[in-house]
């Protein structure tokens, strides 16, 4: 009972952290913009916050091995909520500067960089004793509760900054943060402490983890081309709207369709995990989202059109996500557990910050229709290499198997 307990407990922190992030998205850049009246600085948060992100594996190590319980999780979560207060505070006082802007980036990224391994570690160590497949399964409900916000969050954020302005909805989101860090405070359960292990032991490497299992490190570098290109749906949506007349019709058309299907598929995604083969799975799901890319750069400039064919790419996203965190938590434990997770958040968060900042130098030189196709052809080939690599390892291992008599 106290670990299904303890399991709630980490959905709904993490249902409510997320909640807070997607309705505050807006704020961070309109409190910029209007402080400096600078571009480049609206882009500071962002870049301050990837940076330690992309730095992680040289500094957060120790870090991710000693965040074994939820009240360990909830001081990083608390530092997380200091650093959000530091623009909000500091617009109290006056004009907000690009040192506050570039101060809330590294707290809050430093955080979430070190916060992120760790819950999805812990998660899967506490549900590890319902039954088999239940920290996939855990994993899984995660990222439904992930998702959840996707949909009506961004919505409400609008809203409220119509009403409200920006500065309030960065309170808002640290107070939601506030919420998630005093509900994880409450989990019991910690991860279980190796016999004779040194508590100050750094932990493995990322590469010593990938290079023992092979397939989360497949599955792990084609989660990270997917990363890389996710900015041709998203900047290449906008630029696409803004170059028919419809600006931001297109890309909330795309958004919308995408997130209605990827919530339901979370939804479903965890009754049928068990089933599935989680390698395979996972390049399957590239294959269709990289043709859904493909298809959006043969389409026309359709809003309906670009909601259907988005919607499509939605479908198996969940699926390809659930079956990398089942492929880690099924194959790896303890140290090497957090690691595995560390190194995916890692490379695909990390590709996705270097797609963005390169993106729309990439869509200004290709445009906006090469991008999408480019993009959707190296997701399609990932996938494919992916389902070719896990054939030819089948096939290996029944060649080397032993005859018995």
């Amino acid at each position: 009972m106290r670990t299904r307990r303890d399991v709630a407990i980490m959905l709904s922190t993490t249902f409510v952290v997320w909640w807070g992030q997607r309705m505050t998205a807006v704020a961070m850049p309109l409190v910029a913009l209007a402080a400096t009246h600078s571009p480049w600085a609206t882009g500071l948060v962002g870049g301050m916050a990837g940076l330690p992100l992309v730095t992680s594996p040289w500094w957060a190590r120790r870090g991710w091995q000693r965040l074994m319980s939820g009240r360990a999780v909830a001081l990083v979560l608390v530092a997380q909520v200091l650093g959000l207060l530091i623009v909000p505070g500091t617009a109290l006082a006056g004009p907000v500067r690009w040192p506050a802007l570039a101060a809330t980036g590294l707290v809050s990224g430093a955080a979430s960089a070190l916060a992120g391994p760790a819950q999805r570690g812990l998660l899967a160590e506490i549900a590890e004793p319902l039954g088999p497949y239940a920290a996939a399964r855990a994993l899984a409900w995660q990222d439904f509760a992930h998702r959840a916000s996707m949909i009506v969050a961004p919505a409400l954020g609008a809203v409220a900054v119509t009403a409200w302005g920006p500065v309030p909805l960065l309170w808002c989101e640290a107070a939601g943060v506030s919420v998630g860090a005093i509900l994880i405070a409450t989990v019991r359960g910690r991860v279980r402490h190796v016999p004779g292990a040194a508590k100050a032991e750094p932990g493995p490497t990322m590469r010593a983890v990938l290079r023992r299992y092979p397939s989360i490190a497949v599955a792990v570098a084609m989660d990270g081309i997917g990363g890389l290109v996710w900015f041709a749906f998203t900047l290449g949506l906008a630029v696409r709207g803004a170059e028919s007349h419809q600006p931001g019709a297109l890309i909330a058309a795309g958004m919308t369709g995408y997130g209605v299907t990827s919530v339901i598929a979370a939804l479903v995604c965890p009754r049928l995990l068990h089933r599935l083969p989680w390698l395979a799975t996972t390049a399957t799901a590239y294959v269709v989202l990289g043709s859904t890319f493909a298809a959006l750069a043969v389409c026309g400039p359709s809003v309906p059109v670009v909601a259907a064919v988005a919607a499509v790419g939605g479908c198996l996203t969940p699926f390809g996500n659930a079956a990398l965190d089942a492929l880690i938590s099924a194959r790896t434990s303890g140290a090497e557990r957090r690691t595995a997770f560390a190194a995916s958040a890692f490379v695909h968060d990390g590709a996705v910050s270097v797609g963005l900042v390169a993106g729309g130098t990439v869509i200004g030189l290709a445009g906006s229709t090469a991008t999408l196709a480019v993009a959707g052809v190296l997701q399609v080939a990932a996938g494919l290499a992916g389902l070719g690599w896990r054939l030819h390892r089948r096939t290996s291992r029944r060649r080397v198997a032993p005859v018995l008599p």
